[in-house]
């Protein structure tokens, strides 16, 4: 694990236990979005940075469900939420930059509010894409608050810039099907496919 993710995986485990509180405030469209995206899941779903499990609920029950995530702790409560629901899911520590999953495991990849987090976004999308059987669907949500002004002047400073989800999603090889943006712009979603 290079620096960079060591930091990340830090950050998150020292967020874990207070991370809950914030999504009892969270916008309802992001909740809507939460909702619309887990329940285009199909077949065998890889959720990448599943954190403490927020999205465990909104699944359709036939998804045989994987979630992957960097932070144990988060994982811990992730585990912790889904006996709570009864819901099947099976966790692993892990990075999204580096997928220890076969080539072509899962129908549908979704990956919500965490690539921005994530220190290589095109090394993580890329393994989104390998882990994906061709025609399966990568189903996105993320921040992108610093494409405004003044935000992206500031970003241009970063040594690793972000960049919009859409575009790095389809260097890594995805076809966007659909993309929009709410929250005035900051939040961008997408649903694209692996070609055949």
């Amino acid at each position: 694990m290079d620096a960079r993710t060591e930091k990340a995986r830090e950050l998150w485990e020292g967020r874990a236990k207070s991370y809950d509180t914030g999504g009892r405030i969270e916008p309802a469209g992001i909740r809507n979005t939460r909702r619309l995206l887990c329940g285009g899941a199909r077949g065998r779903t890889l959720e990448v940075a599943v954190g403490t499990g927020m999205n465990l609920e909104h699944y359709p029950p036939q998804v045989k469900l994987t979630g992957v995530d960097l932070s144990p702790a988060m994982l811990e409560r992730a585990r912790e939420r889904a006996e709570e629901q009864g819901r099947p899911v099976t966790l692993v520590e892990g990075d999204a930059q580096a997928l220890d999953f076969a080539d072509q495991s899962f129908d549908t990849v979704l990956c919500a509010l965490a690539l921005c987090t994530i220190p290589d976004q095109g090394r993580a999308l890329a393994e989104m894409h390998r882990v994906l059987v061709p025609g399966g669907r990568l189903l996105l949500v993320d921040h992108i608050e610093y494409t405004r002004f003044p935000f992206r002047l500031l970003e241009r400073l970063r040594k690793h810039p972000r960049r919009l989800p859409r575009t790095v999603a389809e260097e890594a090889g995805f076809e966007v099907g659909h993309h929009d943006r709410l929250l005035l712009g900051m939040v961008e979603r997408l649903v694209a496919h692996r070609p055949h």
